[in-house]
């Protein structure tokens, strides 16, 4: 009798692992896709000239010339160059500068959120959630806390780290649902965006030319 149960298990685990490989093969071609997809976005912002072409006055000229769709085209634009790996700092600058402090630090914010929107929907939907099955003690318990309070924790990860892509991947590829993810960004991204914003306003209306010629 036990005989027949040991086999009986090992005949099950066998079979539970056939069926695991079909799933283990899709979960490595997927990676390598968001590898193609990462390096691809890289390539394609360096040839094109984005990431130096990009900053600032080139995003406000944009928002002016766009008239009143200047508000979302410039929400999708912060979407889009975040995947294209411009600095989410100079969407922010430009906002400050075309609309304001507070109208600015709105924009500002609400691009923020469309872009880790956008990189969690893409990332995941090319790369999937492998990070959720991995067995390694270490990261196991880094992702605990993720399980326990996913609202809490994308929060406090967004306070320190804002639009990292490197967060925006993670997080994508953890088992965090999209609902937290996105309840988090929008609590630890409430501070630093609009603080950033209101720094650029206050930047650009200095008189630097007389501020340094009356300090020195």
């Amino acid at each position: 009798m036990g005989e027949a149960r040991v086999e009986a298990v090992e005949a099950a685990d066998a079979a539970a692992a056939e069926e695991a490989a079909p799933a283990r093969r899709s979960s490595r071609w997927r990676l390598v896709a968001l590898a193609v997809f990462f390096v691809g976005s890289l390539i394609v912002a360096k040839v094109t000239g984005l990431t130096e072409s990009v900053d600032v006055e080139t995003i406000r000229r944009m928002m002016e010339a766009a008239g009143p769709l200047g508000f979302v085209g410039f929400v999708v634009a912060f979407a889009v160059g975040e995947l294209l790996h411009i600095p989410g700092a100079v969407f922010v600058g430009a906002a400050s500068v075309a609309y304001g402090s507070a109208l600015g630090a709105l924009a500002a914010y609400l691009g923020a959120l469309a872009s880790v929107t956008a990189s969690f929907f893409v990332v995941r939907g090319i790369g999937g959630q492998p990070l959720g099955e991995v067995k390694r003690p270490f990261v196991k318990r880094l992702l605990a806390r993720l399980d326990e309070r996913p609202v809490l924790t994308v929060a406090i990860l967004r306070l320190i780290f804002w639009m990292a892509p490197a967060l925006n991947y993670g997080l994508a590829m953890s088992k965090v649902r999209f609902r937290d993810y996105l309840l988090g960004s929008a609590l630890g991204l409430a501070l630093p965006i609009p603080l950033m914003a209101i720094f650029f306003d206050w930047i650009v209306s200095l008189d630097l030319a007389a501020w340094l010629g009356a300090l020195f």
